[in-house]
């Protein structure tokens, strides 16, 4: 099957946008867990050096 035509190029963008999609959703996710655990660290190492 080729790209060729309007229909197949329109489904190959839409998978490759929601591939793009999906890659950038999982790397917020994993940035916004990452700030919440050093949160949590930094909370409970100045209450322990207290």
């Amino acid at each position: 099957m080729s790209r060729n035509n309007d229909r197949n190029i329109k489904k190959h963008n839409d998978k490759l946008h929601k591939a793009q999609d999906k890659a950038k959703q999982s790397k917020l996710l994993r940035a916004e867990k990452l700030k919440q655990i050093t949160k949590l660290f930094n909370q409970t190492k100045t209450t322990t050096d207290n």
